[in-house]
């Protein structure tokens, strides 16, 4: 019988080190973007091979207590599930830019909201534009309306390193605020039946939620049971489920008044970034990707099938309101918006950017395809062209996007170093230095 000393134990030494280390790496935005994109590019690989029957299988493996209504497929549960906790982790950054950021100015915070509503109402006045006297295809009018922001936030990562923070702030506010628009045209236009008794329901679980964060309460046993309560009275209300992980973030105090001794005045950071501290990691590395290898498993059918599908007016529709609907909305009522009020764009960013990050908006992968299959439901032949035009609307406006941030990221790298030069110098231009 080995000693105690000498038996092996769930964590080796060197264990909790390397454990840090990999939480580290997940808390940046570049590591969960890459992880987001090899996910998802292993999942639409895997749909368009021979194997593609093991995925459908895997996909629709349903897990969960039938008497709670939650016998879901794995893929319900990543989007509807999963992808709660990223959107609980976007609600806690959000709060915070509207608190302690810059977003606490309504003048700057007004732009990215109004840009939300411009990138749905473009989008979805080209689908009907192109589908007008197509009969029930006009039925598909919302599908390229939704920005998928765990995708979108996963390509600004990827491709910008110098880009101002101001961007992704806008980009994040946008994404949100057009996420929760594309949820209330789901529950006003696609949903058979609104369940308003459990949406009454779900604000209890999540007062006292809020309550207890309010307090400083951090115990899981406490916590936890509240959240999941929230999820699945708001997921039995017909209302998108991912909606409970916004609303929860929410309650979570950003600051906290600082007691005892010094200035009862002063704030310290509270438990926003306590929570995006521990949740980060677990929401970059398992929820996200997870949701995008499920998501991105679009069958193509080979060119064929590519070619048939372009040629239909439903594709067309959703490709051209993703990729110039998007951009074209957002552009022009932020800019109508900043020419006829007070509101005001960001000092750190320029119009080119805001061209970029409105390219980005046309990045639709989960809520377009869910309004898509509302839409369309019993109709394959349609439902086959949705998913494919979204995967190529998604696709070019990202690259598009990519090209345009990655030029600009260029310039604020070159600005930068610029900057770094100077203060290497103390402000004396490189000229004169060398004439000491």
């Amino acid at each position: 019988m080995s000693s105690p000393r000498s038996r092996p134990t769930l964590f080796a030494r060197g264990s909790w080190p390397e454990a840090r280390r990999i939480t580290a790496i997940l808390r940046t935005e570049t590591a969960g973007g890459v992880l987001l994109i090899i996910a998802a590019a292993i999942g639409l690989i895997w749909a368009n091979t021979p194997w593609s029957g093991a995925y459908e299988a895997l996909r629709d493996v349903q897990l969960g207590p039938s008497a709670l209504h939650l016998n879901l497929s794995l893929e319900t549960w990543a989007a509807d599930g999963l992808l709660a906790v990223f959107f609980f982790v976007v609600g806690l950054e959000l709060k915070r830019e509207f608190v302690a950021g810059d977003l606490r100015d309504p003048r700057r915070a007004a732009l990215p909201v109004v840009a939300a509503v411009g990138g749905m109402v473009g989008p979805a006045l080209i689908f009907l534009a192109v589908n007008a006297g197509n009969g029930d295809a006009v039925r598909g009018w919302a599908i390229p309306t939704a920005t998928d922001i765990a995708f979108a936030l996963a390509v600004l990562a990827v491709v910008s390193s110098h880009l101002p923070t101001a961007l992704r702030t806008f980009l994040l506010t946008l994404a949100v605020v057009d996420d929760l628009l594309a949820v209330t045209v789901i529950a006003i236009f696609y949903t058979d039946e609104l369940q308003l008794p459990y949406l009454g329901l779900a604000l209890i679980p999540l007062a006292v939620f809020a309550v207890a964060v309010q307090r400083g309460v951090r115990s899981v046993w406490v916590l936890a049971p509240l959240a999941m309560l929230t999820w699945w009275l708001v997921h039995e209300s017909g209302v998108h489920a991912t909606v409970a992980g916004v609303l929860l973030g929410f309650t979570v105090p950003v600051l906290t008044t600082r007691s005892g001794k010094g200035d009862p005045t002063a704030q310290d950071p509270g438990l926003a970034e306590w929570f995006e501290h521990k949740i980060r990691p677990l929401s970059a590395g398992i929820a996200v990707p997870i949701f995008a290898f499920f998501a991105a498993g679009v069958t193509i059918g080979g060119l064929d099938g590519m070619v048939d599908s372009l040629t239909d007016r439903v594709t067309l529709g959703i490709v051209v309101g993703l990729v110039a609907g998007k951009a074209l909305g957002i552009l022009a009522t932020t800019f109508a918006t900043a020419k006829l009020t007070r509101a005001e764009l960001d000092s750190d960013l320029s119009w080119v950017d805001v061209i970029g990050v409105a390219l980005l908006g046309g990045i639709g992968f989960t809520v377009s395809l869910l309004i898509g299959e509302l839409a369309f439901a019993g109709q394959p032949r349609w439902e086959d062209h949705v998913r494919i035009g979204v995967l190529v609307g998604t696709l070019t406006a990202a690259l598009l996007a990519a090209i345009v941030l990655r030029l600009r990221n260029r310039v604020y790298r070159r600005i930068a170093e610029e900057e770094a030069r100077d203060d290497d110098n103390d402000g004396v231009p490189d000229i004169y230095q060398q004439g000491k």
